[in-house]
């Protein structure tokens, strides 16, 4: 049940990484502060839950693996971080905030890896030790950019002045990500169906038995759905029209949470990083 726990905290964990890294694909000048005020919290509201989370299930553990705590740890100083980085969106301390904002994406991603590194059944030095960490930081890449750009769609409803160019920029983050996805997901199961370890071709074995029809589906809602609500989104904004493009990111929030907490539950059952 811990592990079960664990795997669906991760995409909490992954949103506050992907969503720290996503703000720094936006001009930091052209934007009201007051965004990226709004936007830092509730990234930092989301790392706050994966670190609240972990700390409840490792008490509950009666041993503590080495990774189980490192991981911990470096969710716990992206946190920190990530705190400090906030309260330098009062005032004007530059070192201070660029110190932070670096701090923070880089013990996220540490964190992310760690925790990839831990659902590895293969030994260190496989191509297991590749893909898995690979395949985890697209998923919080692909939640930071989606949940990025409905916030900032909403940020026109503010500043109706603000230029197209900043919405523009995260939907190409956005449809990067989801081709990237895509691309990852295909390249770990040719990779690990021709070089994987021996419990990795038990757990393919296992993906194309009884979870075939869940893997599908995690498809199916999430990268296949959100490509056609990325070209809905460009088209969008090609009249202009923010507000709809807004609407239309909510909708890739859902495909896309849904597609990863399937993604995670396949991770529990298979230990696949699909």
């Amino acid at each position: 049940m811990t592990d079960f726990a664990h795997c669906f905290l991760l995409v909490f964990g992954q949103l506050a990484a992907g969503g720290f890294f996503a703000l720094s694909r936006l001009p930091f000048h052209d934007i009201e502060r007051g965004f990226y005020k709004s936007t830092a919290a509730v990234y930092l509201a989301s790392g706050a839950v994966i670190v609240v989370g972990q700390v409840a299930l490792l008490d509950r553990k009666a041993g503590v693996s080495a990774g189980a705590t490192v991981e911990v740890v470096l969710w716990m100083a992206m946190l920190a971080a990530g705190a400090v980085y906030l309260g330098s969106l009062w005032g004007e301390p530059y070192r201070r905030r660029a110190i932070a904002y670096a701090a923070t994406v880089s013990f996220a991603f540490l964190a992310v890896v760690t925790s990839a590194l831990r659902y590895s059944p293969a030994p260190p030095f496989s191509v297991e030790s590749l893909l898995y960490p690979l395949s985890f930081l697209v998923s919080a890449l692909m939640l930071g950019a989606t949940v990025t750009g409905m916030l900032l769609g909403h940020w026109y409803l503010i500043d109706v002045g603000m230029p197209l160019g900043p919405l523009i920029r995260i939907w190409q983050l956005y449809r990067t990500s989801l081709l990237v996805q895509l691309g990852t997901l295909a390249t770990c199961l040719l990779a690990l169906s021709l070089m994987g370890a021996a419990p990795t071709t038990t757990a393919l074995q296992s993906l194309w038995g009884p979870y075939q029809s869940l893997f599908w589906a995690r498809l199916a809602v999430g990268p296949f759905a959100a490509l056609g609500i990325a070209w809905m989104i460009w088209r969008t904004l090609a009249i202009p029209q923010t507000m709809a493009a807004t609407g239309l990111f909510y909708v890739a929030i859902l495909s896309t949470v849904v597609g990863e907490f399937l993604g995670r539950f396949l991770l529990f059952r298979t230990s696949l990083p699909l």
